[in-house]
């Protein structure tokens, strides 16, 4: 390990400050000056280790992929700047993710829990109704901290997205996991989702598509944020454009959900409804694209120092995790430019610190 790093440009340890004189000592950050000179001196704009907070190590398109493809999936997500993840499902154990110092932290989920023969073939356990509580009492013990529901998904007799599970049902598996210490959270694209999601006490909402005014006001409420995963949702006319012959009504429906997506997440923002970056890579979307989700919501209306906090210091208070502070791991980015005015400075990063190793 490189013992003492300098960083000589602006710290930014929150979207409006700015410090100066940071180091890392021995993988922790401080901004006391050891009485050692630094080993190395990097010059920039500091930023905390960006967040993706809905990813997918060890998924690819057709569901588990092999170790190998993970550790990839995993190193790119790093060099893009993602330090820390949070799963949004996974099929095998993860866990030896978290034991290389030279991958991205991870907050695992466990596995999705989806209605039977209502979701990706070979993604998710899949339950009926009454086995919903014992499953998500299951994978709350598996995961850290999180539980992952498939909120809807298209029904095919109904020939459209529908609820996979009665609210009562929801209801008593949310509560379950909060007895286990974990929160729920809900892949929703439909606009009555939402409410059975609200009225069980969801922590947290992926895509969040079918917002409309009526649920802002109860987000706000209740506290629940929204991780809308904008580059996923980038492919709704396609998905669209392949159910067209079957299921029309399902396909009219994901393209006008996907034709109000910027409106949508820029009145949450707007009304005070908390937004987390999140990729959803690992099926059809690549792993390290997180810029390109940061930028997203700053094109769907978010400014650009909002877009780049709901993907760092937001999002990794939202999540526990440190940020910039004395004695946090040093999980740092440096960048040319100031990232709160030119997101692009992500794409081209001059340095990744992660546990106090320049990984790039």
């Amino acid at each position: 390990m490189t013992r003492i790093i300098e960083f000589s440009g602006t710290v930014l340890t929150g979207p409006q400050t700015e410090h100066h004189g940071l180091r890392s000592v021995d993988g922790l950050l401080t901004f006391h000056r050891p009485a050692a000179a630094p080993d190395l001196v990097l010059d920039g704009w500091v930023i905390p280790g960006l967040v993706d907070a809905h990813c997918h190590i060890g998924l690819g398109p057709g569901g588990d992929v092999p170790e190998g493809v993970a550790e990839r999936q995993a190193v790119a997500d790093r060099d893009a700047g993602t330090l820390l993840v949070r799963d949004a499902g996974a099929v095998h154990d993860t866990r030896w993710i978290q034991q290389r110092a030279d991958l991205p932290r991870l907050i695992r989920s466990g596995r999705h829990i989806a209605r039977t023969r209502r979701y990706l073939r070979g993604f998710a356990v899949e339950v009926e109704p009454e086995d919903l509580v014992e499953a998500v009492r299951k994978q709350a013990r598996a995961g850290d901290g999180w539980v992952k529901l498939v909120g809807d998904w298209i029904d095919r007799d109904a020939g459209d997205l529908a609820g996979s599970f009665p609210a009562r049902t929801l209801k008593d598996a949310v509560a379950a996991a909060h007895d286990e210490g974990a929160r729920v959270t809900a892949h929703c694209f439909a606009e009555d989702t939402l409410d059975d999601m609200l009225d069980a006490g969801i922590d947290c909402i992926e895509h969040g598509t079918g917002l409309l005014p009526r649920h802002v006001p109860r987000f706000v409420e209740q506290g629940v944020p929204i991780v809308p995963t904008l580059i996923n949702i980038a492919t709704f006319p396609d998905i669209a454009a392949q159910a067209e012959a079957k299921f029309p009504r399902y396909a009219a429906h994901m393209r006008s959900l996907w034709e109000r997506r910027a409106e949508r997440v820029r009145e949450a923002f707007e009304a005070g409804v908390a937004i987390y970056a999140g990729t959803d890579a690992g099926s059809v979307i690549k792993h390290g694209r997180i810029v390109d989700e940061l930028r997203a919501l700053h094109a769907a209306g978010l400014p650009a120092a909002a877009a780049l906090n709901a993907g760092a210091w937001a999002a990794r208070h939202w999540l526990g995790a440190d940020g910039i502070t004395g004695g946090a791991s040093a999980d740092v980015l440096v960048c040319a430019e100031d990232p709160r005015r030119n997101l692009a400075t992500l794409q081209d990063l001059k340095n990744i610190v992660l546990r106090g190793e320049v990984v790039r």
